[in-house]
């Protein structure tokens, strides 16, 4: 592995927008770990929140046996956060480029009343 690829998520598999979706409709979970003020914002419609520092204290109740999403802004908390399920024994794939990504694919977002949202 490269060594930007070590600074910079290696070892994290990764997923872009259209592939999350795909994985999304299949079954899978998404996660958003960023702040409450920037999920009321604006998230993915199907996204679970669960904020990075409560992660290890709410990953009891996310879905066993699915394949889980994992949502930031651009990559970096949703990388630290699927090494984190990932040693919990999870599966887990990182969002490439986070909520840039997928509102660059076209995906929408809402906010926390369910209108049109925008990202925080």
């Amino acid at each position: 592995m490269s060594l930007m690829g070590r600074l910079f998520g290696g070892g994290v598999p990764s997923v872009d927008a259209s592939e999350a979706r795909t994985l999304v409709d299949e079954g899978a979970v998404m996660i958003d770990v960023r702040s409450t003020a920037e999920w009321n914002a604006g998230h993915a419609p199907m996204a679970k929140h669960v904020a990075l520092n409560e992660l290890g204290e709410r990953m009891s109740r996310l879905p066993k046996g699915k394949k889980a999403i994992v949502v930031c802004r651009s990559g970096s908390r949703s990388r630290a956060a699927c090494r984190q399920l990932a040693s919990a024994g999870i599966d887990v794939v990182n969002l490439r480029r986070g909520l840039h990504g997928w509102q660059h694919a076209g995906q929408p977002l809402v906010d926390r009343r369910g209108r049109p949202g925008v990202l925080a």
